[in-house]
């Protein structure tokens, strides 16, 4: 039989030149380096919150379980947890509502609150290292709405 075509069994399927390789090894090594500097304070935040909080700060680095003593902390039942993970869009809610509940823990606005949930890179260090930052005690203990919590009014 007679062929009419040829090929090389070890021919390269990239375009890219030297040049253009390099440009996107850097950009790799930049995102990185701004994902792996995001990572280290996030954990740091959280590890300073949560031994305010009198919980392990070592829990900020075990994936789960951070997110467990985060509800603990704020007060909400952990089963949101649940929620947060198999629910798709009322999760992002449930989550949202943790995190504001976690911030109004410490003293904080619902505004602030809303700053940690959608930047949480520069919402926690500011929670963390703040100086009038403390720990009140869990804000939305025994609530059972999907609310975030409201002020606690002082009883005479």
């Amino acid at each position: 039989m007679d062929s009419d075509y040829s090929y090389t069994m070890y021919e390269s399927s990239s375009n890219l030149s030297d040049a253009s390789a390099a440009a996107l090894g850097v950009a790799i090594m930049i995102f990185l380096a701004f994902y792996a500097a995001v990572l280290i304070t996030s954990i740091v935040s959280l590890w300073r919150l949560f031994t305010k909080a009198g919980q392990p700060g070592w829990a900020a680095i075990v994936p789960i379980y951070n997110t467990v003593v985060m509800l603990q902390v704020s007060g909400r039942p952990v089963w949101w947890l649940l929620l947060m993970m198999f629910i798709p869009f009322f999760g992002i809610w449930v989550s949202i509502v943790a995190i504001i509940d976690f911030t109004r823990s410490y003293g904080k606005s619902v505004g602030f609150g809303v700053l940690v949930a959608l930047l949480p890179f520069i919402g926690l260090p500011m929670l963390a290292f703040g100086k009038d930052t403390a720990y009140k005690g869990p804000i939305a203990e025994g609530l059972e709405t999907f609310a975030p919590a409201p002020d606690k009014v002082a009883t005479v």
